[in-house]
């Protein structure tokens, strides 16, 4: 047989399976045909998988507007990174802003109040701006890199292997309605060898698709720890701004109270100056659970030590193996330390249950 034979009966054949494939799924929808149904385990996987694809693009796309809100600039990034270009820089809106207000205050003149308190004021806004590209460069490494990952690779992976289980699928009932419309002895033996192939094929792609979609756990697990990064990113930023604003505010402080003073207003502002610091102080003091340091240094004490500790579950989590232990929210269980593992897995006990758990669920007890 020569090779373009052998492209034609191959060609002839999967148009014969993609027939096959057509009428068994109109049969179906039209109840004329029954229907192989997956099992409840590996439905609830595959909407989970859905659950998690559309959060995570909703989350991804809201964070890009957070990061950058001007539609056209976000346009543009997208079209030199499908490029493979370098994007070029321009300044952002509180380095424009700065620019000209320190172009303003020089054009005024420096020794004046208004024209050096312009020029303060513009280079602070630029030193904003600054914090602002870091924090927009290491959202986009930390957060929306791994999450845009998920959704172009191992989403698609799934999808893939989804659509290769639904034509094994109706390969499979395809077979069945053969075999029940067979009326000869030989044709009925040689559909029943169709349905063992069939469902042969079928039972090793649904394990490959459940495999597959199994991972989802452990997904979610690495999307915590991106997010707590995302989180300490906008902590780093926002703390860098009020500490640029607060030496802003002590220097125009410095300039005379007649040109400070705005409709006589002027009383007001030591009362919000010295609010701010106390509003900052209690909002850190509400956020311990965020603080990287604090959650590293315990696990890295438990992990140098030979003995264990009593944590507290603060997500649900379903074990992606045999490996692995189920978590309920705000259980209590004993974790330790073995040589050897994953810097981001401690083993867990509970009862006579034990298992590896992400670290990023737990919440170490004293």
């Amino acid at each position: 047989m020569n090779i373009m034979d052998f492209n034609v009966k191959k060609l002839a054949a999967d148009a014969g399976a993609f027939l096959s494939r057509a009428v068994q799924f109109t049969e179906e929808k039209l109840g004329q045909a029954e229907k192989t149904e997956l099992d409840a385990h590996l439905e609830n996987l595959l909407s989970k998988a859905e659950c998690t694809k559309s959060w995570t693009e909703k989350i991804m796309k809201q964070t890009e507007v957070l990061l950058q809100p001007n539609p056209n600039a976000r346009i543009e990034e997208f079209v030199y990174e499908k490029l493979d270009r370098k994007a070029p820089s321009r300044m952002n809106n509180p380095e424009l802003l700065g620019q000209y207000m320190i172009d303003a205050g020089n054009e005024f003149g420096p020794g004046t109040a208004y024209g050096n308190a312009l020029i303060k004021c513009g280079e602070t806004q630029k030193r904003i701006g600054t914090a602002d590209r870091e924090l927009i460069q290491t959202s986009a490494i930390n957060f929306l890199t791994p999450l845009r990952n998920f959704i172009e690779g191992d989403y698609k992976t799934i999808t893939k292997e989804r659509k290769l289980l639904q034509n094994k699928r109706l390969d499979l009932d395809a077979a069945k309605t053969r075999l029940k419309k067979a009326k000869v002895a030989e044709a009925r033996a040689a559909s029943e060898q169709e349905v063992r192939i069939t469902q042969s094929e079928f039972d090793r792609q649904a394990e490959i698709t459940r495999l597959l979609l199994e991972g989802i756990s452990s997904t979610h697990a690495h999307h915590l720890r991106c997010l707590n990064d995302f989180v300490e990113a906008q902590m780093t930023y926002y703390a860098q701004c009020y500490q640029y604003m607060l030496d802003l505010q002590k220097q125009l402080g410095s300039f005379p109270s007649t040109f400070l003073s705005n409709n006589n207003q002027s009383s007001s502002a030591p009362a919000q100056s010295v609010s701010a610091p106390s509003v900052l102080a209690s909002a850190s003091a509400s956020l311990p659970s965020l603080s990287n340091s604090i959650v590293t240094s315990g696990i890295s004490e438990l992990k140098s030590s030979s003995g264990s500790r009593k944590a507290r579950v603060l997500y649900d989590y379903d074990a992606g193996n045999s490996s692995e232990l189920s978590l309920l929210a705000d259980e209590v269980i004993t974790v330790y330390s073995i040589p050897g593992m994953d810097s981001d897995w401690l083993m867990g006990e509970r009862g006579n249950q034990k298992g590896k758990v992400p670290i990023t669920y737990l919440e170490l007890l004293n």
